[in-house]
């Protein structure tokens, strides 16, 4: 009787035992989806030595029972692979590196190219011909429409001279000394006027004047930081006073004490630019092979619409842009009148920042006219012109 009762005893925790695990199974599969694959775990379970061997399924030893379970799927992210860059990025340039470097002029010649010949002196008793690639779709005799009457209203507008170009512009450094003086003044005044008003520019040569650093040997004798300090505030002082220091040492050793009257000896020295090379063979040497395009002449010439990139009509991007397709079709005779004549527009009516357009008398004439004023008065004026239309 006693074992009897054992192995109804053990056979009551083996079926208990197996309805736990058949619940727990359930609880399992309501869990995740029908469409992974199941993985199947054994479970054993150890019987009782006096179990039954009917009632532990035929095992021996053991009772199994196989639970399905799902393995959860990680989600997993493709990897982009890395591209190597073709290129190497390139830091931003020094805003105070202004020089102009040679390697930027390249002459390319095409089936459509306009050749305009600049003789120009070089070294080594060797001539040199610079061939100016056309930047515009206007050519030679193919001016823009109603330039002259611009020019000319232009002109009027400027006939009362009270723009600071007229007075401190860069013709007038050292008008007051020798021709040889002269010339070096006119130098270190084109390289000062860079980024710089002209009335800093002129407070700056009457310092240097002041304290006698006007030539090429009071330069190269002067301390550097003597120098700073009389230039200043001028744009970038501090790298031009290293320049200065630079040019007057190349003017004593190369030119006995006079400076380049070649364009291209003149961009050689350090600090000087297209622009103010032109402006120095127009000022000190009287020798006209360009025109001198600096900012506002660069803006006013887009404004008026007469200068355009190649084949577009889309704005230059540059001053050097914007002087070669403007010696395309511009008389050469207007070459020297026409940067103080923008200039001083540009800094009294043409302004960089909300151009006084209600007051420009060839407004009619402009195709930027109000376009970039947005002053009340501005907007009245134009919708009055509308009107007359």
């Amino acid at each position: 009787m006693v074992l009897v009762n054992r192995a109804v005893s053990a056979t009551l925790d083996n079926v208990a035992w197996v309805s736990r695990v058949r619940t727990m199974n359930r609880k399992i599969h309501s869990t995740v989806s029908s469409s992974s694959k199941p993985d199947s775990v054994r479970i054993q379970h150890p019987r009782s030595e006096d179990s039954d061997p009917e009632t532990a399924n035929g095992a021996s030893g053991s009772l199994e029972t196989r639970v399905y379970t799902r393995k959860k799927r990680l989600k997993q992210e493709a990897l982009e692979p890395l591209e190597k860059k073709s290129q190497q990025l390139c830091g931003l340039p020094d805003i105070e590196e202004f020089a102009f470097k040679k390697n930027t002029r390249s002459s390319k010649r095409s089936t459509t190219e306009t050749n305009i010949s600049v003789a120009s002196a070089s070294t080594a008793g060797r001539s040199t011909e610079t061939i100016i690639t056309p930047t515009s779709t206007k050519t030679a005799g193919n001016p823009p429409e109603n330039w002259v009457q611009v020019l000319e209203g232009i002109r009027q507008m400027r006939s009362s001279g009270d723009a600071p170009v007229d007075s401190m512009g860069c013709d007038k450094a050292g008008s007051f000394l020798p021709p040889l003086e002269r010339r070096f003044a006119v130098l270190l005044g084109s390289l000062l006027s860079s980024q710089t008003k002209d009335q800093v520019n002129n407070a700056a040569i009457h310092r240097l004047h002041q304290n006698g650093l006007l030539t090429p040997e009071a330069i190269d004798k002067a301390d550097e930081s003597t120098i700073k300090e009389l230039i200043y505030p001028v744009g970038f002082y501090a790298r031009k006073a290293t320049y200065m220091k630079k040019i007057a040492k190349i003017c004593l050793e190369k030119y006995n004490g006079d400076i380049p009257s070649s364009l291209d000896d003149l961009l050689a020295l350090p600090g000087i630019g297209p622009k103010m090379a032109h402006l120095i063979l127009h000022i000190a040497w009287n020798d006209v092979q360009g025109i001198c395009v600096d900012t506002h002449v660069h803006r006013i010439c887009n404004r008026l619409g007469w200068v355009s990139r190649p084949a577009t009509k889309q704005k230059t991007s540059s001053p050097e842009e914007t002087r070669v397709a403007l010696q395309q079709w511009l008389p050469k005779e207007e070459w020297v009148a026409i940067n103080p004549l923008l200039v001083g527009f540009g800094q009294t009516i043409c302004t960089p920042l909300r151009p006084r357009c209600e007051a420009c008398s060839v407004a009619k004439l402009c195709p930027a006219a109000f376009k970039e004023a947005s002053s009340p008065s501005s907007k009245l004026k134009k919708s009055k012109q509308s009107k007359e239309l």
